[in-house]
Parts: structure tokens; sequence; C-alpha cells
């Protein structure tokens, strides 16, 4: 499984609508950057109390991305 299909199978665990989940990654800086969105009122659940879903989120990619050798930064948009 790569990074792209499992932050997607993350969010869409997560929230009530996993049909509105839309992912985009670009590369940028030799980072590759992944932009989240979900529908509005998913959003919540996908930040987490004091943003520690998001943080868990992003932890867990950068371990995949370390172990690939590559850098990765995560954006929830709205």
């Amino acid at each position: 499984m790569d990074m792209r299909e499992f932050l997607k199978f993350m969010a869409q665990h997560l929230v009530d609508n996993p049909d509105k989940v839309i992912l985009d990654q670009e590369e940028k800086d030799g980072r590759i950057l992944f932009k989240l969105q979900v529908a509005q009122p998913d959003i919540g659940k996908v930040i987490g109390k004091n943003g520690r879903t998001a943080q868990a989120m992003r932890t867990l990619l950068t371990a995949i991305a370390a172990k690939q050798g590559k850098r990765v930064i995560l954006e929830i948009v709205d």
C-alpha cells in the first residue's frame, strides 16, 4: 500500500461521508504535498480534539515516507 492509498484509507474510515474524501498530491520543493479535503461536517473528525487526530495521521505518514526516503506534508483544506 502506498502513502496515498494509506492516507485515503485512514480518512475514509474516520468520516461519516467517505465518498466525499478528496486527496490531491503534488510535488513541491522535493517533498510530497498531500491536500486532504472532506465534507464540511467531517472536518472536526479528521482534525480531532486539539489537532491530535491530524497530528497522528501526519506522524504515520511521515514514518511511511521516511522508510521510502521521502519527505511529506499533509494539509487539511476546506
